[in-house]
């Protein structure tokens, strides 16, 4: 099988489109109230995937237009898919790469990105790119989380493991997964303007029932997702591996609570 030239630590696998599709509802709320873009406006949502952010930008501003692109065909192809099923017509998508972006210098009023930095070996350089892009006077948002963030009781050292197991092997494919806290020293460093970040805490215990079904379909299942990789780079065993996802669980059960950081960082463009 020809190796992926564009891997992603996740897989592009059935399981990993449903969560993703799980993660963008859940999060919705908390990460997309306040993103919402003014009718006749462009926006560029970079690395759109499998469109499960694409939609809930598309139906939160109905009549701006978004041009969405991704590196990956298999993935436009459902995200093509999903926003026809919601009936959402003000899509373009098109197949490009955030380095080498196939768009006229100042043609687009805003830019959306979310979780595609976190996968990037060189995030400031992305950053440049759609910065060039965007006119003078418009806005770029950024979305990002942060493995590091995870707290959780009760607290586990096999739990801790296997989610550094995730941040390791991202890291060693040249991604970030601590990114969030650095949202905004790269917007400075990328030159961005009045840049606002503020963190989205996800938070769920006994009292906050809908919270753990989000911490099962989303987190955990995303640490699942490197499961075959830690076990066959020998970063843990097979027992030590299952140890630590059913401890990991049990923070979704009575008497156990989670919480997690996003981070969303809005700039300005210069003029």
């Amino acid at each position: 099988m020809e190796p992926d030239p564009h891997p992603y630590v996740h897989g592009r696998t059935v399981q990993e489109a449903d969560r993703l599709a799980c993660q963008a509802s859940g999060l919705a709320l908390i990460l997309h109230h306040d993103t919402c873009y003014p009718a006749g406006s462009r926006v560029l949502e970079a690395a759109c995937g499998v469109g499960a952010q694409t939609v809930i930008l598309a139906k939160n501003s109905p009549e701006a237009e978004f041009v969405s692109v991704d590196i990956s065909p298999e993935s436009l192809l459902q995200a093509e898919q999903r926003a026809a099923e919601a009936g959402c017509m003000n899509i373009i998508f098109r197949t490009a790469d955030v380095y080498d972006l196939p768009f006229d210098q100042g043609s687009f009023d805003h830019v959306f990105v979310c979780f595609l930095l976190e996968h990037l070996p060189d995030p400031l350089l992305a950053l440049d790119r759609l910065k060039g892009v965007l006119r003078p006077g418009g806005t770029i948002t950024v979305i990002e989380g942060d493995h590091g963030s995870a707290l959780f009781y009760p607290d586990s050292p096999d739990a801790r493991r296997v989610i550094r197991c995730l941040i390791d092997i991202q890291r060693e494919m040249g991604g970030n997964s601590l990114i969030g806290r650095e949202l905004r020293h790269l917007m400075d460093e990328a030159g961005f303007c009045s840049v606002e970040v503020s963190p989205r805490i996800v938070y769920a215990d006994a009292g906050h029932p809908e919270g753990r079904e989000g911490v099962k379909n989303i987190f955990i299942a995303m640490v699942e997702g490197v499961r075959e990789e830690a076990l066959s780079r020998g970063m843990v065993t097979g027992p030590e591996w299952e140890k630590g996802i059913r401890d990991l669980s049990q923070t979704t059960e009575n008497g156990g609570t989670f919480a997690y950081t996003f981070f969303k960082a809005v700039g300005v463009k210069g003029e």
